[in-house]
């Protein structure tokens, strides 16, 4: 009887001592998720981030033109007549923007029917690129004006207003919008330089002491993507300036270009 009831006993399971926290197996998950922390910030800053602040920009942009539009419209310019008997309107150049003022708005069709960001005096990144858009260099020509128009913007990051620069195709409107009316550069060519070659900010990009009398405008980034090893610059020349009173020009009107890539 004592046998039978002791082999019908069932023993106990044995419970396997928990492991104890150690320092380094703590310190190893703290690294892991402030690792995974880390990738989610860099992915929201270079892709969700870009997305959300470009498209703010692009609707700050829109407002003010609109505001631009319902305003009271100045008057004509005078009337410029060429030797072939063809007439354009002399471009109201406007003064040059204090350090973070609006100076204008930027168009580029190539970029998207919805392109629209503001440009502003000066290329500080902690005061006009990073938080406002595309920044206007110290001892710039204006718009309009003969000789160097020029720009810095972001390729990547702070809504990257000049992320598709190497996606311009010769020919391609870059238009900048002011109150007065909007100025027409039409893109050239494209090249890269290092940071120390401020030549491509000269009267005559690259070319020290030359006057030729013609109206340049110069886009400039960093490059490649996400590196400040070189500057990407892109060229346009003027073609013409149409005052408010006579409506946005051609390039803004006609069906825009199919658009390009994007660039990751």
């Amino acid at each position: 009887m004592t046998a039978s009831v002791v082999s019908g006993e069932r023993r106990a399971p044995r419970r396997r001592p928990r492991s104890r926290a150690t320092f380094t197996g703590v310190l190893g998950e703290l690294l892991l998720t402030a690792g995974v922390l880390v990738l989610l910030f860099v992915a929201w800053q270079m892709w969700i981030g870009d997305i959300i602040i470009s498209a703010q920009k692009n609707e700050e942009g829109a407002a003010v033109s609109e505001e631009w539009a319902s305003g009271p419209t100045p008057e004509l310019p005078p009337v410029i007549e060429a030797d072939d008997g063809t007439t354009t309107f002399e471009p109201v150049i406007p003064a040059p923007p204090a350090d973070t003022e609006r100076l204008g708005n930027m168009h580029v069709p190539r970029f998207g029917a919805d392109y629209n960001v503001g440009i502003y005096g000066g290329t500080s990144r902690a005061r006009t690129l990073d938080k406002l858009g595309i920044g206007v260099y110290t001892d710039s020509k204006m718009p309009g004006e003969v000789g160097n128009f020029a720009m810095a913007g972001h390729r990547t990051t702070w809504g990257k207003p000049f992320n598709q620069l190497d996606k311009l195709q010769i020919g391609d409107a870059i238009v900048v919008e002011t109150p007065d009316g909007w100025f027409t550069y039409r893109f050239r060519t494209l090249e890269y330089v290092t940071p120390t070659q401020t030549e491509v900010l000269l009267d005559v990009p690259q070319m020290p002491g030359v006057e030729t009398g013609e109206k340049y405008i110069t886009l400039t980034a960093c490059s490649p993507l996400y590196s400040l090893a070189e500057r990407i610059v892109a060229y346009g020349v003027f073609e013409s300036f149409q005052p408010r009173a006579e409506g946005p020009p051609p390039a803004l009107t006609d069906p825009p270009p199919p658009p390009a890539a994007p660039s990751i």
